[in-house]
């Protein structure tokens, strides 16, 4: 149950942290917050992770429906197989990062990102991004530790 849960707080605190961006930052566009190196910027991201299959909306929300749905049926699979916690999280994390950015897509027809490195010109990017990038190093560790497949 901790890892619904877990999904469901994901969404919300994304959705909440986009919709403050949209109210804050969408009028100003941009904040600094350290000089030179971490703005707020306000972004709408009409691809994948970084601009990949720009504008191909329709795409991008079946085929991340068809994974988040393969997704849940394995985490559903790996709780009732009594799985490790750090797979478990993993795919929690990955799932509710994918369902945040879902959510945008159909909403708006594209994602609300805002957190901007300025110091190493990295992708502007938002709440659900790190969700599924700290779940899919953790699912990475899980795979190298426990030096398992997956059961699928």
């Amino acid at each position: 149950m901790i890892y619904w849960g877990l999904i469901i707080v994901i969404i919300a605190v994304d959705q909440w942290s986009k919709q403050l961006a949209i109210s804050k930052l969408l009028p100003v566009r941009s904040i600094e917050l350290i000089p030179d190196v971490f703005h707020l910027t306000f972004t709408r991201n009409t691809g994948a992770a970084f601009s990949i299959l720009r504008d191909k909306q329709l795409i991008l929300i079946i085929f991340t429906s068809l994974v988040i749905l393969f997704m849940i049926g394995l985490l559903y699979r790996q709780i009732k197989n009594g799985s490790s916690v750090l797979l478990l999280l993993s795919l929690a994390m990955i799932i509710g990062g994918a369902l945040g950015n879902l959510i945008d897509r159909m909403r708006y027809n594209y994602v609300v990102d805002f957190f901007d490195f300025t110091l190493i010109n990295f992708a502007v990017f938002n709440i659900a991004d790190i969700f599924i990038t700290v779940g899919t190093v953790a699912l990475m560790l899980y795979v190298i530790v426990d030096g398992k497949a997956l059961d699928f």
